[in-house]
């Protein structure tokens, strides 16, 4: 019979942590991940549980929204992929900047974001607006200056290269070290780290950069996959990490899911890039996310238990 060897001392586990995000004077790290609700103002959005075409249906979900939890709110105006309607910036313009005045006015405190990737929208939204949201990584170059110019953060993204509104076709991604699915991830950073230096030589202040490897964007759902699994390497470019998982097509593919039946799925990729080193979740289901992202969170020792009774002596 063998001796049993000794159990080794435990450590502690050696966990990604970034540098604060600070954003209309809100702290959000380790301790206080943010969760980023999406409001779309558009009829066509890939998920029909957040098509808000009407200003009123809006903001009903923005007070849901609120109540539910979230810190940041991003109002975008158009579709991501390709199909759908053609928005022009001032269609896009229309449709965005009532609801984030609105949503200003009945929240001050809000943190607001603003999904787009032309920088006369941004524009247009100054003084309401916090974050810019640039899921289509510097297509339009002039966008992190007004970035910078209105006060606002920004967020760096991959997108393999894409122009805005184009789905991803045939996508490989290979480099010195050959084809494999690394390369894709050594794509992710490298295009990342460059979108944060230029937002800083832009004169976009540190804690105002959100680094976002960007699932689905110019990716298969096997390079999403490896991506999201590498997200402590993201978190290493010394950057607050934004994932938008939310019901997306890799969720979906990886179970054989439509979009209504990802949320479970979601919040399993997005316990996993919590634990792995991500501040900021952008999501369609708020309450559930928050509930997710705050347990992951005193799962890592960042966050104390609201209640520690259990146990206690009684009084």
């Amino acid at each position: 019979m063998r001796t049993p060897a000794p159990p080794p001392d435990p450590t502690p586990p050696t966990l990604p942590r970034t540098p604060p995000l600070v954003l209309r004077g809100r702290v959000f790290d380790a301790s206080r991940p943010a969760v980023m609700a999406i409001l779309n103002r558009t009829s066509d959005s890939f998920w029909a549980g957040n098509r808000h075409a009407a200003l009123e249906d809006a903001l009903d979900a923005l007070h849901t929204a609120v109540a539910d939890g979230a810190d940041i709110v991003d109002v975008g105006g158009v579709r991501a992929g390709q199909e759908g309607e053609w928005v022009d910036a001032r269609e896009e313009i229309s449709r965005v900047l009532p609801l984030l005045e609105a949503a200003r006015a009945a929240y001050p405190a809000l943190v607001l974001s603003l999904d787009t990737w032309r920088g006369e929208v941004a524009q247009a939204a100054e003084g309401v607006v916090d974050l810019v949201n640039d899921t289509w990584a510097g297509h339009d170059p002039e966008l992190v200056h007004v970035a910078a110019r209105v006060g606002a953060g920004v967020v760096c993204s991959h997108t393999g290269g894409l122009p805005p509104r184009t789905d991803p076709v045939g996508m490989r991604y290979a480099d010195e070290q050959g084809d494999d699915e690394l390369a894709v991830v050594r794509d992710v950073l490298r295009v990342l780290a460059r979108g944060a230096l230029v937002a800083e030589a832009a004169g976009v202040p540190p804690e105002r950069i959100l680094v976002d490897p960007t699932l689905d964007f110019g990716k298969t759902t096997r390079h999403s996959l490896v991506t999201l699994r590498h997200t402590a390497d993201v978190a290493g470019l010394g950057y607050p990490v934004l994932q938008a998982i939310s019901r997306k097509d890799f969720v979906g593919e990886t179970l054989d899911l439509e979009a209504d039946d990802r949320l479970e799925g979601t919040l399993a990729a997005t316990a996993v890039a919590a634990w792995l080193g991500t501040t900021v979740f952008r999501a369609h289901d708020v309450r559930a996310t928050r509930r997710a992202v705050d347990m992951v969170a005193s799962l890592r020792g960042d966050r104390p238990p609201v209640l520690s009774v259990r146990g206690e002596p009684r009084t």
